[in-house]
């Protein structure tokens, strides 16, 4: 087995492999880049801050996979970090040089001609200063408390009382950029830098540069007491403004030559020299979606992806009653690459429909917008019961979530935060309705989140259903939830933390049982839990072939002799963020298989509530059996783990033709929306079976069709 997080740092560099791949848009792989930092912050927020808290607090913590203690596992964190940023900086010099080709040059104020410099000051008089909030550190000026990811411009100064430091945060809210008369652009951190002398006019800057302080936000919820009467919510909305004043963890100096600077900040700041990072690159990429968006159609066209649109499902006809689809069969959606419109359009049915009388529904992470939210308002307002489990300690969400919680109660809707010893992760929603007399239920289970936005970035699989059975589990999945019930067994549903492990274990251990017959393939986003890579380890020895397509963290070494030479495992990184959870086991097509919320990590398999759920339905079935042969076909996109811990891309053997598995499903996906586009043309062969209710939703319908073809 590996370290987990020196998996994950290989991770990220398969994503940094993507920013330099030249078959890749400019403009993509400037986001590929920007990922690749966004992700690293967040890794040093979360886990490099709690091993730093279990390094210096005495704590006998050992690894399980490794036998590393905290301490070495925070100084082998540190040590392979050190290495990332060349590689990041080399990828962006890149990237600077190719835009710079494009008409797009990166600027410094002191490039600008005399006729430009003088409207460039105008621009820095009138916008900039006034929002600068300059401070200096003497004895009436306390050293201030820098803010987790702000970027900042620190400078030492030259006083008549000896040396001292100042710094200039960057304002909130103002352009990051400042276009030049040739289409180049300047950064804001650089226009800063360049009057940093006009701002501390008293002292005489000595050095300068830009950094950026990374602080811990691993934060246990129930370590601070919950205050009388105090509820869930307001407990977290306590913690989040404690969160922002945690212990530092990282330093970056966008500089080799500040010395005195970088002395003085390791000491105020408490931090050791293995801690403090230097870039030659931005320490914010964010600003590339600006610079996208101020070009040129044409030009974003060329250096960008051909646009995607999710596609309409075959099945779907606009403005079809959902409820009425759905009880003439289960139904399953392949996200990016199908749209989430006809499940958003289900809960907006079902908060309009008079015969629907509750809607029970589990929440992780929504979008800032969310017509799902919207939707369960609505029907919360029309007097239906409305159940939402919405889990506040989703990591980065939690403000937001806090938002949501707020809206939803006001309107009406029950609102639940869930167990406080386990995050409510699971993806489920539960319609009830009365139809003749007798209660019916639609019960929609998923892999991702119900959030619009990462809908379209991430691939996901949700599956809406009638089957009674799964419909029996679900109602009494929410009752348990309800009152507080986590130990359950369900005849049909498998809920961690009681039973996710086991079955897994012991579905994998039936494969073991059969030696060269058995099967396992599996795919989802990190493999760290022992007792599953036990598991897994032990079917490969007696001889079971193992798939597994693992995008992040893997603690499982595959392809060692006597031990996991029978497990493949492979990374697919690539346009969208591979996140669906597929669990088969056998070759057979009536293999057992699940889709569901969880990874086989420790946190899913014990810290979370997770639920998956069968999947009978013939046709559904083969669908996933054909979308994971074409994962595991793939030799674009994916890289293979080998024994010694590397990934090295796939060889395309002779005669074999390159799959790039994220651009077939969207070719496909394509093809069946002009498929379906064809049948439900006015006057077409092919009859839907669908009759409008009303004018309202005929129109509704004319609509959507018009959009198609639009």
């Amino acid at each position: 087995m590996q370290n987990r997080e020196t998996s994950w740092l290989k991770f990220n560099e398969r994503v940094l492999e993507e920013a330099n791949n030249p078959e890749t848009p400019i403009f993509e792989r400037l986001f590929f880049l920007s990922v690749f930092t966004t992700n690293l912050d967040e890794f040093f927020m979360v886990r490099v801050g709690g091993f730093q808290e279990l390094a210096f607090s005495g704590s006998d913590f050992i690894d399980s996979k490794t036998g590393m203690t905290a301490k070495e596992v925070l100084t082998r964190i540190l040590q392979d970090t050190v290495a990332l940023y060349p590689a990041r900086d080399h990828t962006y010099a890149l990237l600077e040089s190719e835009l710079a080709r494009e008409g797009f040059p990166r600027r410094k104020p002191a490039d600008l001609s005399p006729a430009e410099s003088a409207r460039f000051s105008h621009y820095y008089t009138d916008l900039i200063e006034p929002l600068l909030a300059p401070q200096i550190v003497d004895k009436t000026h306390p050293f201030p408390h820098i803010e987790n990811k702000r970027l900042i411009v620190a400078v030492s100064l030259e006083t008549k009382g000896g040396w001292t430091f100042g710094m200039i945060p960057l304002p909130r809210d103002t352009d990051r950029l400042y276009f030049t008369d040739d289409g180049g652009y300047i950064l804001l951190e650089d226009v800063i830098l360049h009057y940093a002398e006009r701002i501390f006019k008293k002292q005489t800057v000595v050095e300068k540069t830009v950094i950026c302080v990374t602080r811990n936000a691993d934060m246990d919820t129930l370590d601070e007491p919950f205050e009388a009467d105090e509820d869930f919510r307001d407990h977290m909305s306590k913690l989040l403004k404690r969160k922002k004043r945690l212990a530092p963890v990282r330093l970056e100096v966008v500089s080799d030559d500040c010395r005195k600077l970088v002395d003085f900040l390791k000491k105020r700041l408490k931090l050791g020299s293995d801690q403090v990072f230097h870039s030659a690159a931005p320490l914010d990429l964010g600003f590339y979606g600006a610079l996208r968006d101020k070009t040129k159609p044409h030009v974003r066209a060329k250096l960008s992806f051909p646009p995607f649109e999710p596609a309409e499902p075959v099945w779907y006809t606009p403005g079809e009653s959902l409820i009425r689809r759905v009880r003439k069969g289960d139904i399953l959606l392949s996200l990016p690459f199908e749209s989430l419109d006809p499940f958003l359009s289900l809960i907006r049915e079902a908060s309009e429909d008079e015969r629907v009388l509750s809607i029970q529904i589990t929440l992780y992470r929504l979008a800032g917008r969310s017509r799902l939210a919207e939707s369960l308002i609505a029907a919360a307002e029309r007097g239906k019961d409305v159940f939402v489990f919405i889990e506040l300690r989703a990591r980065m969400d939690e403000e937001n979530n806090i938002v949501w919680a707020k809206r939803l109660e006001d309107a009406g809707c029950t609102v639940f935060y869930g167990n406080l010893d386990y995050k409510m992760h699971a993806k489920i929603c539960l319609i009830t309705r009365r139809e003749s007399g007798k209660h019916e239920f639609i019960t929609q289970i998923g892999t991702g989140n119900y959030n619009e936005k990462t809908a379209k970035l991430y691939t996901d699989l949700s599956i809406v259903t009638t089957d009674k059975k799964i419909a029996q589990d679900a109602v009494r999945f929410f009752h348990n939830m309800m009152t507080d019930v986590t130990n359950d067994i369900y005849p049909v549903l498998w809920i961690a933390p009681r039973e996710f492990k086991q079955k897994l274990i012991e579905y994998i251990g039936r494969e073991a049982s059969l030696g060269a017959d058995g099967y396992v393939a599996i795919k989802c986003n990190s493999l760290s839990d022992k007792d599953v890579i036990e598991a897994l380890v032990n079917a490969s020895i007696a001889g079971a072939k193992i798939h597994l397509i693992i995008r992040g963290i893997c603690c499982l070494v595959s392809g060692i002799s006597g031990l996991t030479d029978n497990i493949r495992v492979r990374s697919i990184v690539g346009r969208f963020l591979e996140h669906s959870r597929i669990y088969r086991f056998g070759r057979s097509d009536d293999a057992e298989l699940f889709i569901g919320s969880g990874d086989m990590m420790t946190r899913n398999t014990q810290r979370r509530i997770e639920l998956f759920t069968p999947v009978w339905d013939k046709e559904l079935r083969s669908r996933l059996f054909e979308m994971m042969e074409i994962l595991l076909r793939d030799n674009v996109k994916a890289r293979i783990l080998t024994a010694n811990g590397a990934y090295i891309p796939c060889t395309i053997g002779e005669g074999e033709a390159p799959l790039d598995s994220q651009a077939f499903f969207m070719e496909q996906s394509t093809a069946a929306d002009s498929a379906a586009a064809e049948t439900h043309k006015p006057g077409s062969t092919v009859e839907s079976g669908y009759k409008p209710k009303n004018l309202i939703e005929l129109l509704r319908g004319i609509l959507n069709r018009f959009k198609r073809k639009a």
